[in-house]
């Protein structure tokens, strides 16, 4: 270990942008196995571990890149695999520069941080090669039963766990397929869909039941899935998408994101998608715009591009180093060939019937609001128009009204309409009904996802447990 004195960091290849334009192929190679043992060598293993203690799973990263280091890979993916749930997806979509990497020890000592995305991506495919990942299935089986409402990466860590314990576990998704936002909402240059398929075929060969296609509320009643179940878990997700009032916003070829990522994403499982084969959802020879700049609004340009939009254009009303996304995407972008129109704020779309243009004001940023961000103000008589044939809004996303979509309007929310659960129980103001991923802490990543289903999972554990026939609880 500690050899980032003499080796310099090294990420795994990466395609061109020219190829990159052309495919939705993950764009970096993946490391070989040398190339992962020397990176993994450069870890300073430091008494401190700020990788660790900035990831919100607190994955054991020292140890299982020393573990990778010493050719050791199936003990590498055991220690990674418990904490973490998806290593191979963390590895692929997490944002390490803000997270692990971004406070690795030697990044802040100017050696450049340890690459421990790619490492853990290794590790997990090396692992699958070898067949030494198995389905979940528990030593014994339990009689009670639990109802995961949402397969999205908060339901799905909750139900490894569940079912590992023993408990019947069924999943109940809104959508033709499981994966939530790992299938419908990241595109596959970002997250392969195999590899979200891969898990949830052992999901299903541990005996996990998967009930697509089943809206609560819609054709499952709520009240009758507490009725079927020892427990519940809401997990869905939030998808209200958030959006501006300015003139023009009825005016066609003005998309929200998710229309325009799920479009695309079905398009790439082989789905057929009228509004896709008919223009609507696709850049294709069109002028974009998309307006917002976190990590789905570069999901967005980065799809036009590769799409054939003939311009791909980002308006953001802050400055670069403000952006909330990852700088490594807008740096993807960026090489792919968006060009990003900052301190520019939409005040309204132009056209007849479609839309032609978006009209924007300029800004200047002012004093700091309390989050520490300063302020946009627009700059009187400084409106601009850029052409655009397609607007894709990536404002970021609400959670759904609950209590009106379960029909429960008694079901605990906040004012912001996420859903209010006892931070120590996970528990929502309903007797054995559990909620978890963004649907109690709003839009947020994928890795807190993963945290918040595995904390749920131990808490329903102990409060079916406590409630358990006598002889299993005594089991």
């Amino acid at each position: 270990m500690l050899e980032f004195v003499s080796v310099d960091r090294k990420t795994p290849e990466k395609r061109g942008a020219g190829d990159r334009r052309e495919d939705f192929k993950e764009i970096y190679r993946g490391f070989s196995q040398e190339q992962a043992e020397i990176q993994a060598s450069r870890c300073s293993q430091c008494g401190i571990p700020f990788c660790q203690v900035h990831c919100p799973l607190h994955n054991n990263i020292p140890d299982w890149l020393m573990l990778a280091a010493e050719e050791r890979f199936q003990e590498a993916y055991e220690v990674s695999a418990s904490t973490n749930t998806f290593p191979e997806i963390c590895g692929r979509i997490c944002p390490q520069d803000r997270l692990c990497e971004g406070n690795c020890v030697i990044e802040q000592a100017g050696h450049g941080t340890v690459t421990i995305g790619a490492v853990e991506s290794f590790i997990t495919e090396t692992a699958f090669q070898n067949g030494w990942i198995k389905p979940p299935i528990p030593n014994k089986e339990l009689a009670q039963s639990v109802g995961i409402i949402g397969g999205g990466p908060a339901g799905l860590a909750a139900a490894e766990i569940l079912r590992r314990t023993g408990y019947q576990v069924h999943i109940y998704d809104r959508y033709d397929r499981i994966g939530g936002l790992l299938i419908y909402g990241i595109p596959n240059f970002k997250l392969d869909k195999e590899i979200v398929k891969r898990r949830v075929s052992l999901y299903e060969e541990a005996g996990i039941r998967m009930h697509c296609s089943q809206g609560i509320g819609d054709k499952e009643s709520f009240h009758e899935l507490r009725n079927r179940h020892d427990a519940i878990l809401i997990s869905t997700g939030v998808y209200q998408a958030r959006d501006i009032k300015v003139p023009g916003s009825g005016l066609e070829n003005i998309v929200q994101a998710m229309y325009f990522l799920t479009a695309s994403n079905r398009k790439g499982l082989g789905d057929k998608v009228q509004e896709f084969d008919n223009g609507k959802l696709n850049a294709s020879g069109k002028k974009v715009v998309v307006l917002g700049a976190g990590d789905t609004a570069m999901d967005c340009v980065r799809t036009a591009i590769r799409q054939g939009a003939s311009s791909v254009t980002c308006l953001y009303r802050r400055d670069k180093t403000n952006m909330p996304g990852s700088q490594r995407e807008v740096q993807y972008a960026e090489e792919e060939g968006v060009n990003f129109t900052y301190l520019a704020q939409p005040e309204a779309f132009l056209g007849d019937t479609e839309v032609s243009a978006v009209r924007a004001s300029k800004i200047h940023l002012g004093v700091a609001d309390p989050s520490g961000r300063q302020t946009p103000e627009v700059i009187e008589g400084s409106s601009f128009n850029v052409e655009a044939d397609l607007v894709v809004k990536a404002f970021g996303f609400d959670p759904e009204d609950m209590q009106k979509l379960f029909g429960v309007p008694e079901l605990g929310v906040s004012d912001w309409g996420t859903v209010k659960i006892n931070p120590r129980t996970k528990m929502t103001n309903l007797d054995g009904v559990f909620a978890a991923g963004d649907i109690v802490r709003g839009a947020s990543l994928v890795v807190w996802a993963i945290k918040d289903g595995r904390d749920a999972a131990e808490s329903m554990h102990q409060y079916l447990r406590a409630r358990a026939p006598i002889s299993e609880a005594a089991a």
